[in-house]
């Protein structure tokens, strides 16, 4: 199992004409911020959200704007091709070349001014989408109104480069529209703010003379040259291929910035941006309409739009069948109206958001609308909590279509197409017709169907050269359809690589003569993005896959079942969609290192690209050992959180344990690795004579000492061992309980079991008042986590093959196993198949193994008593979800039993503590740990009153709670349970909870 990968077949070369080791070296002579030309930094710019991969020249994060234009100042002086990049999501391929990539997002994304009088704002280009809207609502509800998919993690400077629609465009217009101003840099180093030009001010600029002069007598001159054929252009709301010419006709003020939008850091670098901002409709209403086909759905877009709805959304029944089959969203899709064709194959939905002053007007206009459409089974949604759950299943369209379970995986490459919405249902009977031929059934269809846009993951087969040439024949025929239709081969995605070549086909030579003028006023010597657009690279070049794509495919560990048993298929899993980077973890849990950092390579997608270059075997060449992906994996935090909020559910936190299991195979491992990653062993030792062991690592001197050979964060406390064992005390107890509710098997994990144990003996009193009997494991058993957190897999896997067979009684009678802490009771839900294979006891533990609350609530809906505040109210309690509990076991069945004990629970969008097992104890992570309990949790635990229940399940919670000075201690919900059942006040210590029962007092910690 130490097999290394293959030494590389050839290393990606950067251009020859450019000295790349002499301009990173004046680069960090002249910038402050980040000058990154290592293969690693390179690898993970190499390709964006599209079928495409060029390895970059170097990557600059830039700290100021000083930097930027140092940056293109020294790129000039080297040659070197420069491109600009925010969220790095693009599905066209223009966020990927080979040249100096200036990423945006870490450092230039503040927010400069908002003016709610004149309604609009100056902000910088990294700023995200999400972040500026919550600033400016505090401005009259004014908000930035494009809205793509992705508005939690697209930046500004991004939308602009691609002219980004989003579902609100049909309500505010697309970006360009609501770009005033751009703040512009040239590769010739000119500096420039452009807008709206009128007679008076042009004649100023030419007066002035200077390069800006002659720039805008080449644009009015080319603008007036062409004009005849730019008026000519396809009138239809979503036209973003090509360059934004219309914007510089007299009738449109000749507004440069808005000409500049959509032109993919082509022809210019945006510094900042100044916006138009538009009041929010206050209320909304959303209403859904089941339609027999996608087709029929579409033919009533154009009566929809007569009531000016705020977004115009169609859904296919594939894409609501993959959601589904992927287990996303279930509640949502349950609320979706009946297919009307009473097969639900081939349904379609129409979701329409209607935007008023008053719900009461939305829903008038809602009736009137359904009454001229003759729909009465539209379901009609007033509610903003229901409505985002649709909106999800919306959005999550991209993420829920590229892998599907048991059918092939799809790409992108036509994936935005653009028709005018009267002829949209005409188009896609023709586009269906034209899947069919090619044999692409498979692909979903949804998208923004107000404006006409369309939205499609394709089946390509991407990989032989058979398929490759199918790919260039199906996209040049889909493009003389949507040219038949009067349409927009992109509708918001922008052309890159993927469509560029296709321009004349869609507009003509002549027309296409004009883009490339129009580029070359800015960028003669084709520096700025090249091979993408204008002069584009062929469609069918630089794929990411290829007819030569051939991954090295080394044993592994874990058998990843969800990727046929591949570890390169589940290096290629990330689709790019960058939900990973969302900058605040009000989302979910991923991904809480680059939350901290904001660098691409602490992001899932980050470390998703260097696992798949490595694999490849090209730009990474160093397989197993490779440090640079050592490196990026080791702020991974193992949250798991990716598995269940990345869209692809890309799992690092497995893909970290299998590198770490071959990059150290042979090697001497990190003290830690050895210190905490035998914990389980540990602790069974020092359960013998736990004072001794206490007394002595908790001396000044000799605590210390063993904290350095350990490897831990000196300035961490070592966990105390719990005087009195748990199993002990449950082996000379007199069992309680009736048994009438059958029999349980606790888990007794080693947190719980010698550092908690009186969390489990709640957990008894909890199971055995409502009628459980409750019964212990024989002999020493593990789940084996501390070894697979630490890649120590196969010392993992032999641990978890005891513990089954110790288990496979209970297992094999339908015994349920409980388990109390969140990360080992994932083990078993999760991990331990995939260690172990194909095994009927480790699917029976897999089913088997319940949370407490799934138990009491899920299984046997038991009743319970409340408890009661000071004031008889209900208890307030702030509740941290552990990560692995987020993300492979479900809240739902807690978030009912904390309901049903009687607490008013505030659960805190904290994402992970921050602790994370061993993370968090190691001092080179104590900063990231911190910091990342510092976003939510640790701020939300201090401010809370003295009365405040604070819940935790998790061992590493409550511990890093405890240990940042909040002064707080915090309880596991089987406390908290077992205390309402007892009777125990509310607010009562926790000893106080666990001393209801005499027995108890000897395991309390």
């Amino acid at each position: 199992m130490t097999t290394l990968l293959p030494a590389p077949r050839v290393r990606t070369a950067r251009p020859a004409d450019v000295d790349a080791q002499g301009l990173a070296a004046a680069l960090r002579q002249r910038i402050h911020g980040g000058v990154r030309f290592d293969d690693g930094t390179r690898a993970l710019y190499a390709t964006d959200a599209s079928n495409y991969r060029q390895v970059p020249i170097g990557v600059v994060v830039p700290r100021t704007l000083d930097d930027v234009v140092a940056t293109v100042a020294t790129c000039r002086e080297f040659g070197a091709p420069l491109l600009s990049r925010g969220g790095g999501t693009s599905l066209a391929g223009e966020c990927c070349n080979v040249a100096v990539v200036m990423d945006f997002s870490k450092h230039l994304n503040a927010i400069e001014s908002i003016d709610g009088q004149h309604r609009r704002a100056v902000v910088q280009p990294g700023l995200v989408l999400d972040q500026l809207n919550a600033a400016t609502r505090h401005h009259g509800g004014l908000v930035f109104g494009p809205k793509p998919a992705t508005h939690s993690h697209c930046t500004i400077g991004g939308m602009i480069g691609n002219n980004s629609c989003g579902s609100t465009a049909q309500w505010s217009g697309t970006t360009a529209a609501n770009v005033e101003r751009l703040e512009i840099l040239t590769y010739g180093g000119e500096r420039m703010w452009v807008g709206e030009t009128s007679d008076e001010e042009y004649r100023r600029i030419l007066a002035a003379g200077g390069r800006r002069a002659e720039i805008y007598r080449a644009v009015r001159d080319l603008r007036d040259r062409y004009a005849g054929q730019i008026r000519a252009f396809p009138a239809l709301p979503r036209r973003i291929s090509g360059y934004n010419l219309p914007a510089l006709l007299p009738e449109h003020g000749m507004n440069l910035a808005q000409a500049l939008v959509g032109t993919e850091s082509t022809c210019v670098t945006v510094l900042r941006a100044q916006l138009r901002l538009l009041p929010e409709p206050p209320k909304h209403v959303l209403v859904l309409m089941a339609f027999p086909d996608i087709a029929a759905a579409a033919d009533a877009v154009p009566t929809i739009n007569r009531y000016a709805p705020t977004a115009l959304e169609g859904l296919d029944d594939k894409l609501i069948r993959y959601e589904g089959e992927e287990h996303m969203r279930p509640e949502a899709l349950k609320l979706l109206p009946e297919p009307t064709n009473h097969t639900g194959r081939g349904a379609a939905w129409l979701m329409v958001d209607v935007g008023a002053d008053t719900v009461e007007e939305a829903k008038d206009r809602v009736h009137r609308m359904l009454d001229e459409l003759g729909h009465d089974e539209g379901k009609v949604f007033d509610d903003p909590e229901h409505q985002a759950q649709l909106w999800a299943v919306r959005e999550g369209g991209l993420g829920a279509t590229a892998r599907t379970p048991g059918g092939p995986d799809t790409w992108p490459g036509w994936e935005d197409s653009a028709v005018p919405p009267e002829r949209l249902g005409d188009y896609l009977r023709d586009f269906q017709r034209l899947l069919h031929r090619h044999g692409y059934d498979a692909a979903s269809l949804y998208g923004h169907f107000g404006d006409g846009c369309l939205h499609t993951s394709i089946p390509f087969d991407l990989v032989t050269a058979g398929g490759v040439a199918d790919f260039r024949t199906f996209v040049e025929r889909a493009a003389d359809l949507v040219s038949h239709h009067g349409g927009s081969y992109s509708g918001e995605h922008g052309d890159g690589q993927a469509r560029g070549e296709l321009l004349t086909r869609m507009y003509g030579p002549d027309v296409v003569q004009a883009f490339e003028e129009f580029k070359a006023i800015f960028d003669p010597d084709n520096r700025m993005n090249p091979g993408k657009v204008v002069h584009a690279n062929p469609l069918d070049g630089q794929l990411r896959l290829g007819a030569g794509y051939a991954p090295a495919e080394p044993a592994t560990y874990f058998r990843y079942t969800e990727d046929s048993g591949s570890f390169a298929r589940a290096a290629l899993r990330c689709a790019g969609v960058g939900a990973c980077r969302r900058p605040e973890p009000d989302q979910g849990v991923m991904c809480p290192s680059y939350q901290v950092t904001g660098d691409e390579e602490h992001s899932t997608r980050g470390r998703a690209r260097l696992l798949f270059e490595m694999v490849r075997g090209e730009t990474i060449t160093g397989g197993w050992r490779e440090q640079s992906v050592a490196d990026a994996l080791d702020l991974c935090l193992a949250c798991k959180g990716c598995k269940r909020d990345c869209p692809m559910h890309v799992d690092m936190a497995t893909y970290k344990a299998e590198f770490l299991a071959h990059h150290h195979a042979g090697r001497i491992r990190p003290r830690s690795h050895y210190s905490l990653g035998w914990l389980p062993a540990a602790a069974r030792l020092a359960a013998l004579a736990p004072d001794l062991v206490n007394a002595v690592t908790h001396a000044p001197v000799l605590g210390a000492a063993v904290k350095r050979l350990g490897g831990i964060d000196p300035r961490r406390d070592l966990p105390r061992f719990a005087g009195a064992g748990f199993q002990r005390w449950m082996r000379n107890r007199t069992p309680g309980g009736t048994g009438e509710r059958g029999t349980v098997l606790l888990w007794p994990d080693t947190f719980t079991t010698y550092l908690s144990p009186g969390i489990a003996a709640s957990a008894v009193g909890a199971l055995e008042a409502v009628g459980f009997r409750v019964a212990l494991p024989r002999g020493p058993v593990c789940c084996g986590l501390t070894w697979i957190s630490t890649g120590q897999l196969g010392i993992a896997r032999r641990v978890l093959r005891r513990t089954i067979d110790a288990l496979a009684p209970w297992l094999r009678a339908g015994v349920p196993v409980v388990g109390l802490e969140p990360s080992c009771t994932a083990v078993f839900r999760g991990d331990a198949l995939e260690l172990l294979g194909h095994d009927q006891d480790a699917l029976r533990l897999r089913k088997q193994t319940r949370t407490l609350a799934e138990l009491l609530v899920t299984d046997h809906d038991i009743a319970l008593p409340e408890l009661h505040g000071d004031h008889g109210g209900r208890p307030h309690a702030i509740s941290q979800t552990h990560c692995h509990h987020h993300a492979v076991l479900g809240h739902d069945a807690d978030a009912e039993l904390q309901r049903r004990v009687g607490l008013d629970v505030e659960q805190l969008a904290s994402g992970c503590c921050g602790l994370a097992g061993d993370f968090g104890m190691t001092p080179d992570h104590r900063d990231v740990s911190l910091a990342v309990g510092e976003q939510v949790l640790l701020p939300a635990v201090r401010a809370a009153a003295p009365g405040t229940i604070i819940l935790a399940d998790g061992f590493s919670c409550r511990t890093q709670i405890e240990e940042a000075g909040t002064g707080r201690h915090a309880l596991h919900l089987a406390e908290v349970v077992n205390a309402a059942l007892r009777g125990v006040p509310a607010g009562e210590r926790p000893e106080r909870a666990l001393s209801v029962r005499p027995e108890a007092r000897a395991v309390r910690s």
